[in-house]
């Protein structure tokens, strides 16, 4: 065995064709190949899974229980295989008390510098966390926010607490077990209106601190304490996890504002009073990266020389990949998922570990070309610390970083699969391959734009970092809104969302869907095809669709089993009854044309239009080949398809509209280069029906090729925010000043 490769021997996971590959140790190499040609099913669900697996393996049973649960992986044998860290773009669980400060662990070290270091001493490092009771804000509890209970829209005053829904929340109804603790407290008449209850009454239904109840009724629990309403869903739901999981049900009862008394710094006054260099913690936490990295060096005080160096280490990592614009108290959640993952490649720079396998998903995701650059840097650090750096890319700079290319294709879904490349840089551009050609051509400037056949003013917008601006917005043409990352081009369109009527507005995230949806059900042609089967069959539509009567009596229409083990893994195993097909044997006995029901849903986009050919069905699957999606099955569950693939499921949607204004969100995140040429066709002939259409993006061949661009900077956060250019593709080039220009 060669200890210098990863050697994986037939590999058939998803469309993989029984393929063996050795991948070499110590260098950077990038998967290539067109949308579902095979990476993510190689590198994801092949080598990372294993390596995960193998490493789980290790740990007991029990801990087993709360680690990442990875499928096992169908491939032959792999050799040679490190641990692998994946980096992808999902990003943090949302956690109102989570900050980037402490998301990166840098927070810390700022607060053990306050302790020793800040004047006056007010406590030792836990007094400095907002998560502490030392150090946490009374009033906001550390959230730095306060969210007022609106009583009026908890309780119906007009009701009593027999009627039903009087309090308006999750176990609070007639007979629930919240209920319970006020209908058994034997303190209220249960038929007496709310409104109606004496102030002392009220005092207690609503505001009574936790008591012990005196001779209280027998059905009332022994240990259990009596607590009004207001303190109660204070205590047990507005401030906890629960809240967060019922929000759609909370939010609308709160108000929500900035704690007057922290002022959303969320620490205690006291606390605030302890300053370095004239400056609190919360004022160093307010700061940008770029500023605070410039502060913390000149802090002179010899006790802070070991901290400053660790402090300064962190946020060098994170300037240098361009996140110089981001701020210690910026909470979690508000990241993009391009940040949040430069932030995780940012903490493993600094990592002492070698030998690592680092798996990145395609890092160069909602990244200007000024943004790549730094991100191939830092790409090469995680390779010269002694560490293999496997990339799942399309953009052309992240591939010629390469030491090792794997191309893959030819085509998506079935027709890939197959390793059609494997070298250096030099020898793809020769290859002949999809990827090799697109490497080698260039894109050309529009030399002929289209003249707007209308405009559109926004007039001092000062949305997030929007700095007044003043802006006409060109209609009836492609329009391209670009900058570096962070510098107001989605506010910039928020703003014109909100002036303009009817724009039909396209993100990748989530299209509400259920586990059970698929791109038949999303497109509606799943009932169609019922109804086929049931008219050549002369039976009901409900025996052809496994939500129904035609589900598998055994699985439930589920395709699995799934045996609960205690606290080790489940063992999920394919549905003997079925096959894993999900239908009823009843209902697979049906055919059309040859095949029956599960069949016919298993078919690829491109093989059902033709054979449904001639139909209404075809007519509506049309559009999901015109997006390039032509490679997903009918049965596919939605919940595996990428957000670029959803996206383009809801553009589909959408075509043949006309007379309509669009905003579409990096439609390139995650298309190969040949699928972007097909999409740029697509945007034309929607602007030739009569529409306008408006991309948020940062591709070059999309640039160059739109009537009208408009650029925003020149930096990120409070650095950006202006207009930095407005005007055709070709001023753009020739423009000394833009950021984005020389990249054309």
């Amino acid at each position: 065995m060669s200890q210098g490769k990863i050697m994986i021997h037939d590999a058939y996971e998803n469309n993989l064709k029984h393929i063996d590959i050795e991948i070499p140790k110590g260098k950077i190499t990038v998967f290539t190949g067109v949308s579902g040609s095979g990476k993510s099913s190689l590198v994801m669900d092949t080598i990372a899974a294993k390596s995960r697996r193998e490493l789980n393996d290790t740990f007991p049973t029990f801990v087993q229980q709360y680690l990442p649960k990875y499928g096992r992986p169908h491939v032959g044998s792999i050799e040679g295989l490190p641990i692998a860290i994946v980096i992808d773009q999902k990003k943090p669980a949302q956690n109102s008390r989570s900050t980037l400060g402490t998301y990166t662990d840098i927070y810390s070290l700022v607060r053990l510098l306050f302790s020793r270091v800040g004047k006056p001493f007010v406590g030792y490092s836990d007094s400095f966390s907002f998560n502490h009771p030392q150090g946490s804000c009374p009033r906001c509890s550390g959230l730095g926010e306060i969210r007022e209970l609106d009583i009026h829209k908890l309780v119906d005053f007009d009701k009593s607490l027999n009627d039903e829904d009087t309090i308006h929340y999750i176990a609070f109804h007639k007979g629930g077990w919240r209920w319970i603790r006020y209908a058994h407290s034997g303190l209220f008449d249960l038929d007496k209106k709310i409104r109606d209850y004496s102030p002392e009454e009220l005092e207690l239904f609503l505001n009574s601190p936790q008591i012990k109840l005196k001779n209280p009724p027998s059905n009332w629990p022994r240990t259990a304490k009596y607590e009004g309403l207001i303190p109660r869903m204070y205590r047990s739901i507005i401030n906890s996890e629960e809240g967060l999981l019922h929000s759609s049900v909370l939010n609308p009862m709160l108000t929500m504002g900035t704690c007057p008394d922290c002022g959303g710094t969320r620490l205690a006054q006291r606390v605030l009073t302890c300053r370095i260099e004239g400056k609190n913690i919360a004022d160093v936490c307010s700061m940008s990266i770029s500023a605070l990295n410039r502060w913390m060096r000149s802090v002179s005080d010899p006790l802070a020389v070991d901290m400053k160096e660790s402090i300064c280490q962190r946020l060098d990592a994170l300037e240098q990949i361009g996140l110089g614009y981001l701020s210690l108290d910026r909470p979690i959640g508000t990241l993009s998922g391009g940040e949040a993952q430069r932030c995780k490649i940012a903490k493993y720079i600094n990592s002492s570990l070698t030998d690592v396998l680092y798996i990145l998903d395609e890092p160069s995701v909602g990244l200007h070309n000024h943004d790549i650059r730094l991100m191939t840097d830092s790409v090469r650090r995680l390779r010269d610390h002694g560490n293999t750096v496997i990339l799942v890319e399309h953009h052309k700079e992240m591939i010629r970083i390469a030491d090792h290319i794997v191309d893959m294709g030819p085509g998506p879904g079935a027709a890939g699969g197959e390793v059609l490349y494997e070298g250096p840089y030099e020898g793809l551009l020769g290859s002949g391959t999809a990827t090799g050609r697109m490497m080698s051509s260039a894109c050309g400037i529009k030399t002929d734009p289209r003249t707007p056949s209308a405009w559109c003013q926004i007039e001092n917008a000062s949305f997030h970092n929007l700095k007044n601006v003043s802006v006409r917005l060109p209609l009836g043409v492609l329009a391209t809104v670009c900058g570096v990352a962070g510098s107001g081009k989605s506010s910039l369109m928020d703003c014109f969302m909100r002036q303009e009527k009817d724009i039909v507005y396209i993100s990748q995230k989530s299209i509400g869907v259920s586990m059970r949806s698929t791109p038949a059900t999303y497109i509606d042609v799943a009932g169609d095809i019922r109804k086929i089967f049931a008219k050549a069959s002369k039976v009901k539509a409900d025996y052809f669709t496994f939500n129904g009567k035609g589900a598998c009596p055994v699985c439930g229409g589920k395709g699995v089993i799934v045996s609960e083990m205690a606290f080790m893994d489940d063992i999920e195993t394919v549905c003997e009854a079925c096959g894993g097909l999900r239908y009823a044997p009843e209902a697979l006995e049906y055919r059309y044309n040859g095949l029956n029901i599960a069949e016919v849903m298993d078919l690829s986009i491109e093989k059902a239009s033709g054979f449904f050919a001639g139909t209404v069905i075809a007519e509506k699957l049309k559009p999901l080949m015109l997006v390039g999606l032509s490679y997903i099955h009918l049965n596919q569950a939605l919940s595996t398809l990428s957000g670029g693939e959803l996206q383009r499921m809801k553009l589909a949607s959408h075509l043949g509209e006309k007379g309509k204004i669009f905003v579409i969100d990096e439609p390139t995140d995650g298309l190969h280069l040949s699928d972007v040429e097909r999409i740029l066709g697509l945007f034309n002939s929607m602007v030739d029906a009569g529409n306008t259409v408006y991309v948020i993006e940062h591709n070059t061949d999309v640039i160059k090729q739109s009537d009208y661009v408009i650029e925003l900077g020149p930096g990120a956060g409070e650095q950006g925010g202006e207009i930095t250019f407005e005007g055709s593709a070709g001023q753009l080039a020739a423009s000394q000043s833009s950021i984005t220009g020389k990249y054309l």
